[in-house]
């Protein structure tokens, strides 16, 4: 009776704090069946705990089996450890409690590329072209050094303090500043600018809390200078927040418009339309993709398709079509579970096949391989069932948006030369290297007064002589358009340092053969 008595007290114990568990998930779970096998899972760990030879470390054991739980069901289903939760969903939220500057890491030292303006960071004199080489009076610097250090070491709860030492141009001693951290805003709106008369360009980054907001304005304040067309630049977009995505789509769509719908074995369908409150229905639109086009900026591509709301122009979207929900663990990690497919107005799912795991993850180079990326007509892909537009048009589901018009990629001059000094970041160590040299003479430079000075620069005899000190080898003769390209890339790099990430699309736009086609097109 006493042993009786003892196990249903455990056993009560061990029941409450799973349902206490429970109950810090998210409010999505309520209906959620629970799995028959957890208490298999729980028994096994602690007979291993208690009976294996050596001394294993549970928590560690249970997140890995977690893990590899998760990996055998969808490719976007996975888990978050706690000392990373908060990283991810600042991502999503719009902000996150930090120093405000922006870095790049080069030769294992923190390089301050940008200040936050109104920020901690520049509240207390901190410049971009700073090295931070100590973090609370100990040296961080060195071989190991990676972002994620450097992130979960610099960002913090706001009203925190946080003491750095850098070592500044044409200083000999370290200047030291102690810094309060405080909210950051993370915009998801690169740039919004007048690209061509009458015609508005809005580069998106991602789909965050804030996205809706930052994307209103810009619209808005694009209108107040003429515009009544809109390019929306989602390339390499990899998606987001589901009804950001929803709110954007709204403001084209003329009431009742189907933008998407979604369904899941334990969520039936659920419409989102749109509701006709909408102050750019009117307006012209193109949405441009590519290959890194996922999730939420696939549904914002395909809703416009389907609606034949606005020509889709680019290549072929990524096809990512499962909908994830983060559920929260009650040691502080979470989970991100696939719960439903979205469907985008004609009835077609974009899910491309993920049976086989390694396959998903080599698919999209294996269109660069097979030469999808280079030609302007790629058939059909996914799946071959016919799907019709509100208009009658013809289009597929599976595997990606296919824009309406395909732009392949500018290949003429790419050598391997070239994407040797992009893939090894040489063109973009070298373009910092430059900035820091003359940052004095180019601050008080403007975007038109940068560009010119550039224009007069040997840029790509300055890449070749700092690769070839760095061990890269420089082609015996090197072709007139791939000194081009060379010369491009270091004067997009040199205003993204010098300048903001605005500044640098207004200078990448100027050679982006898929803008050029865009322009050309809403000119006819």
């Amino acid at each position: 009776m006493p042993l009786a008595f003892a196990f249903t007290a455990i056993f009560g114990v061990w029941m409450g704090s799973r349902l206490h568990s429970a109950s810090q998930m998210s409010s999505d779970m309520t209906g959620v069946n629970q799995s028959q096998g957890s208490g298999e899972i729980d028994m096994m760990l602690n007979f291993i705990e208690n009976v294996y030879v050596d001394t294993i470390d549970k928590k560690k054991l249970s997140e890995e089996a977690i893990v590899k739980i998760l990996s055998g069901l969808d490719p976007h289903s996975s888990y978050i450890p706690a000392d990373e939760v908060q990283m991810v969903n600042d991502d999503l939220k719009g902000s996150f409690s930090g120093i405000g500057v922006e870095f790049n890491l080069q030769n294992d030292t923190i390089m301050v590329t940008n200040v936050i303006k109104g920020g901690p960071s520049e509240k207390v004199g901190v410049l971009p072209g700073d090295r931070i080489v100590e973090v609370n009076d100990s040296a961080f610097v060195g071989k190991g050094m990676t972002t994620d250090k450097v992130v979960k070491k610099l960002r913090g709860k706001k009203g925190t303090k946080v003491k750095i030492g850098v070592k500044r141009y044409g200083l000999d001693e370290l200047v030291h500043f102690d810094i309060v951290r405080d909210d950051i805003p993370t915009n998801t709106v690169d740039a919004s600018y007048m690209i061509d008369k009458g015609i508005g360009y809005v580069k998106v980054d991602r789909f965050g809390s804030n996205t809706y907001s930052e994307f209103l304005y810009a619209l808005e304040s694009l209108k107040k200078e003429g515009a009544h067309c809109y390019i929306v630049d989602l390339r390499e977009n990899p998606g987001g927040l589901l009804e950001t995505a929803v709110a954007m789509i709204n403001e084209f769509l003329e009431r009742n418009s189907l933008i998407v719908y979604t369904e899941g074995k334990s969520f039936p369908r659920e419409e989102r339309r749109a509701d006709g409150s909408g102050d750019f229905q009117n307006d012209s639109l193109v949405v441009l993709i590519d290959e890194l086009s996922a999730s939420a900026s696939e549904i914002f591509a395909g809703a416009m398709q389907d609606n034949d709301r606005a020509m889709v122009i680019g290549r072929r979207s990524f096809g990512k079509g499962l909908v994830q929900n983060q559920f929260s663990l009650s040691n502080g990690a979470a989970v991100r579970l696939t719960i439903a497919r979205y469907y985008i107005p004609s009835g077609r799912c974009i899910q491309k096949p993920y049976e086989d795991k390694e396959k998903y993850q080599e698919e999209v180079y294996n269109r660069y391989k097979d030469g999808e990326m280079d030609t302007d007509s790629i058939g059909i892909k996914g799946d071959s069932v016919k799907y019709y537009t509100t208009k009658g048009r013809v289009v597929y589901g599976g595997g990606g948006v296919t824009p309406d018009f395909i732009v392949p990629r500018d290949t003429v001059g790419v050598t391997n030369y070239y994407m040797k000094l992009i893939n090894t970041r040489t063109m973009y160590d070298c373009a910092f290297q430059f900035v820091d040299k003359h940052r004095k003479s180019i601050s008080s430079m403007n975007l038109e007064e940068l560009c010119s000075y550039l224009d007069e620069q040997p840029l790509c005899d300055i890449v070749i002589d700092y690769a070839t000190k760095k061990g890269i080898k420089k082609d015996e003769q090197i072709r007139e358009v791939t000194r081009r390209h060379i010369s491009d890339r270091m004067k997009e790099y040199i205003v993204r340092s010098a300048m903001n990430i605005e500044s640098y699309y207004k200078v990448v736009n100027q050679s982006d053969k898929m803008i050029d086609y865009t322009l050309k097109k809403l000119k006819k």
